[in-house]
């Protein structure tokens, strides 16, 4: 049906201005829903990152509620260099003198030179087994935990660089290399290992029958006191030797682990005289964590100061302002951080080891009461770390943090109960919106209907109002016509 929309066509009704602002006033509790929508988003996005500050405690707390913590030890090295350290929770503190007298070292043998890698060197078998050798070496003692491996070189892989290939492809427990120099190319060979049960011993099963003249593929072999003139040796297989305070130690690496309890020393360099390795407590990494403790409630408490307050200036309310169970929180975590605690015989409260509160409602670490407190890291670990009871004024404030955290954070706790309500009361209205929409469009079609039936009737009336006019007029003019005539 055709709508008149304008003054002058039909019977002059404004039929759209009409039903707009009809639809506007039906549209009113639309405005006000979303407005509603507006507010909730606002708050749950406030929760949001409510949520994520109190995570941020928790998980903190959480770091300092583990009586090991407390425990770490850090290793410094007087010539990182030569001796270098580090350490666990296990290790006693200490000072340690360590001077190197060998580094462990992996064997090396070198072939004669080649004239380039593409030589051919012969066929047959190459036996490798690890083991140790004695003397210059003069006596090869095979390791029966490792298992001998054979090599078989055939006509396709008989150069220098495909035997290469071969032996890096057994996993024999050597890796071969080509090294190319003014004489010419030559079979590089090391073992994968350190330490002096780490050599090798090469035997060959050669082609040419001769298994030890040096001439094929024996040239490649490794077996001074039988097979003299084959490859040569650049460098002997040793362990590490050491001493510690005095004591020898020996190691098949230069990787020291737990010759001292909870302590590494990797070794880099024989040293002329002893290297002071010193563990200790860590204590910059607990003053890091304290410190962490204190900004972390500075961060929650801050953050819900200025969600919840009211400038009167502005006269405008923060989006949590009035909310109970924020406001419930801050007084707990306030009670929690300013309460004290049985748990130590030495600190009763977070300000007896430097974790003070400050006027603008912050945590702020004075740094000469927490130095003096980590003098005492025992009685400071019961401070944070104890669960000997089940009373919580018995536990340390670390403890009591995290549990309260914790349960706030909770699938069940107050803040993600309160978030859940937050979106379903989003869902709500959104689901109130639709419906009225739906009505509000049926109402303007509706309205238009009638409208527009209403423009039709009077465009109508209004024809025949002229029609009649139009006769009234015509019988007018007769009557005087006939008047004048007389």
């Amino acid at each position: 049906m055709a709508t008149l929309s304008s003054p002058g066509v039909g019977s002059g009704l404004d039929v759209n201005s009409i039903v707009t602002q009809l639809v506007a006033l039906e549209r009113k509790p639309i405005e006000q829903l979303q407005t509603q929508a507006t507010t909730i988003q606002t708050k749950l996005s406030s929760f949001g990152l409510l949520q994520s500050y109190t995570a941020n405690v928790r998980d903190i707390a959480d770091r300092l509620a583990k009586p090991d913590f407390w425990s770490g030890t850090t290793a410094s090295s007087a010539d990182a260099s030569s001796v270098a350290a580090s350490s666990t929770a296990t290790a006693t503190a200490g000072s340690y003198a360590v001077q190197v007298t060998t580094l462990a070292q992996a064997q090396g043998l070198y072939s004669k030179a080649y004239t380039d890698s593409s030589s051919v060197v012969g066929t047959g078998t190459l036996h490798i087994e690890l083991g140790a050798w004695t003397g210059d070496p003069a006596a090869f003692t095979a390791d029966a935990a490792k298992t001998a491996i054979d090599v078989s070189i055939g006509a396709g892989d008989n150069t220098l660089a495909g035997i290469k290939a071969k032996i890096n492809a057994a996993n024999a427990g050597v890796t071969a290399s080509i090294v190319s120099d003014s004489g010419g190319a030559r079979l590089v060979l090391r073992s994968s290992a350190t330490g002096a049960s780490s050599a090798v011993r090469i035997t060959a099963v050669d082609a040419d029958a001769n298994n030890t003249d040096a001439l094929g593929l024996s040239a490649l072999a490794f077996d001074p006191p039988n097979a003299p003139g084959q490859m040569t040796q650049s460098q002997a297989a040793k362990n590490a030797a050491a001493t510690i305070n005095g004591l020898p130690v020996t190691s098949t690496t230069n990787t020291l682990a737990n010759v001292i309890d909870g302590v590494t020393l990797t070794l880099a360099k024989e040293t002329t005289s002893a290297v002071t390795v010193t563990v200790g407590l860590d204590t910059a990494t607990l003053r890091k964590a304290v410190s962490d403790f204190a900004k972390a409630y500075s961060d929650i408490n801050g953050y819900i100061t200025s969600q919840t307050k009211y400038d009167a200036a502005t006269k405008k309310a923060a989006a949590l302002q009035g909310d109970r169970p924020t406001l419930t929180l801050q007084s707990n975590l306030r009670s929690v951080f300013l309460g004290g605690s049985a748990a130590s015989s030495v600190f009763g409260r977070l300000s007896d080891v430097g974790i003070e509160l400050q006027t603008d409602g912050s945590m702020k670490v004075n740094d000469t009461k927490l130095t003096a407190a980590l003098a005492n890291p025992t009685e400071l670990a019961k401070l944070f770390s104890s669960t000997d009871s089940a009373d919580p004024a018995q536990q340390g404030f670390a403890v009591r943090v995290k549990a309260l955290a914790s349960q706030l954070v909770a699938s069940d706790g107050a803040i993600t109960t309160r978030t859940q309500g937050l979106r379903e009361s989003i869902t709500r209205n959104q689901n109130q919106q639709q419906k009225l929409e739906d009505r509000v469009a049926l109402t303007k079609a509706r309205l238009l209907k009638q409208y527009g039936a209403l423009d039709t009737q009077l465009s109508h009336m209004s024809g025949v109002g002229s029609s009649l006019t139009q006769s009234l007029t015509a019988i007018s003019n007769l009557s005087t016509a006939i008047a004048n005539q007389r």
